[in-house]
């Protein structure tokens, strides 16, 4: 395993909550399990990220959202595997206020399921699915991300 990605969990864990878009928006790691399955995310409402009505932007709502599914594989698949984010829907239920939550989690039995299935087929194209929250638990918005995982030419 490359230190790239022997380190890819500690970074995801900890560096990206310096990182220029998350730092600006005030989202931030807030938990990540030792095996790098599952991830939370935090983000404070502040006067940087709400909209003209007075709540959570939409595109922090977004960003809080976007790199954790693909992080997950690329930290569990290595570097035999193209992974790259191939799309998204954010579905907003309720206006976002306050601090909002969201877990990504993906199980080793399905890291593995995609591992097999790639090296069968060369590429799939997995969906992952969470829900944002507010602290009373309420679902702010529902998320899915497609991800792109094709096993690299040799």
């Amino acid at each position: 395993m490359s230190l790239k990605l022997k380190y890819a969990g500690i970074l995801m864990r900890h560096g990206i909550n310096f990182w220029g878009p998350f730092l600006g928006a005030g989202i931030k790691v807030v938990d990540a399990d030792k095996d790098f399955t599952r991830i939370t995310v935090e983000l404070r409402e502040t006067w940087f990220n709400r909209n003209i009505v007075g709540v959570h932007f939409g595109g922090s709502l977004y960003a809080m959202c976007d790199p954790f599914f693909m992080g997950i594989l690329i930290h569990h698949l290595g570097k035999d595997f193209v992974i790259w984010d191939k799309g998204a829907q954010i579905r907003f239920k309720r206006p976002g206020k306050g601090t909002v939550r969201a877990v990504f989690e993906i199980s080793k039995d399905e890291i593995e399921r995609i591992r097999q299935d790639a090296l069968s087929h060369g590429k799939i194209e997995p969906v992952f699915k969470t829900t944002v929250c507010d602290t009373e638990g309420k679902v702010v918005a529902e998320v899915e991300k497609l991800v792109y995982v094709k096993l690299k030419a040799k």
